[in-house]
């Protein structure tokens, strides 16, 4: 029993930078949440139950076209079925890859429980060990993630309430902010990035003023964009298989 509860403090701990990383972009949807829902329980229940920022974000976006009048109810399903599965589609990789990390012993239902709190930094983090994941360390560190997501969501609702309309904007940015943070290292190492990258603003702005191309509603768009954009440059720029030849054998 003792094993057990410092295997869950353990990644308590370890997962303490990611639940305060968390907190902070989640405040964020919080606010943006709130505006378009209206309620501090509805906005904090999508984080409690989600754990993916860019699909809750992209998920808002369908619900919105709906509340606007842009998409039917059929088609707005369609499309956050679709949005959702282009968006956290990662996470399926993710799952096969930390299913061979974690411990043999783990049962069904327990990997199931531990597969909900997937995320990139958890993954990273459960990836770098040298030994089999065990469940307690891994519920640990979702434990300290979904407080973080869905308390910095509460927060950011309650906030977006009573706050001025020019302090709403200004932490609303924040957002924005997040997505360059996550993009732009990748488009200093690779110029075939930056080049995706660029494109990816272009078409967006033009499916987005432009009246012939404008037909579709924002989550389409996204959907679109996205399978085309990373079909493209998936066939175009190929990731090498890096082998190296010693004595006759690829390593």
């Amino acid at each position: 029993m003792k094993r057990l509860t410092l295997l869950y403090f353990c990644g308590w701990r370890d997962g303490l930078p990611i639940g305060l990383g968390y907190f902070a972009v989640s405040f964020a949807f919080g606010i943006q949440a709130c505006q378009i829902l209206g309620s501090v329980f509805q906005s904090f229940a999508i984080s409690a139950t989600n754990l993916t920022s860019a699909g809750q974000f992209a998920g808002l976006d369908v619900f919105n076209s709906v509340v606007g009048g842009t998409a039917s109810l059929a088609s707005a399903v369609v499309a956050m079925v679709l949005t959702q599965l282009v968006i956290n589609l990662r996470y399926c990789l993710m799952s096969c890859a930390l299913s061979q990390k974690l411990s043999p012993s783990i049962p069904f239902l327990q990997r199931a429980i531990i597969a909900f709190g997937v995320t990139d930094e958890i993954f990273a983090v459960s990836m770098a060990h040298k030994v089999h994941v065990q469940a307690p360390y891994s519920y640990g560190m979702m434990t300290i993630a979904i407080a973080g997501w869905s308390s910095g969501t509460a927060m950011g609702a309650w906030a977006g309430q009573i706050l001025p309309a020019s302090c709403v904007t200004a932490l609303g940015m924040a957002l924005y902010a997040m997505f360059v943070a996550i993009v732009l290292p990748a488009t200093t190492e690779s110029k075939k990035v930056l080049g995706v990258v660029i494109l990816a603003a272009i078409a967006s702005v033009l499916m987005t003023y432009v009246e012939v191309l404008n037909v579709l509603s924002p989550s389409w768009r996204v959907i679109v964009l996205t399978v085309l954009l990373s079909a493209a440059a998936a066939i175009l720029f190929p990731m090498p298989t890096e082998t190296k030849n010693r004595g006759g054998e690829h390593v």
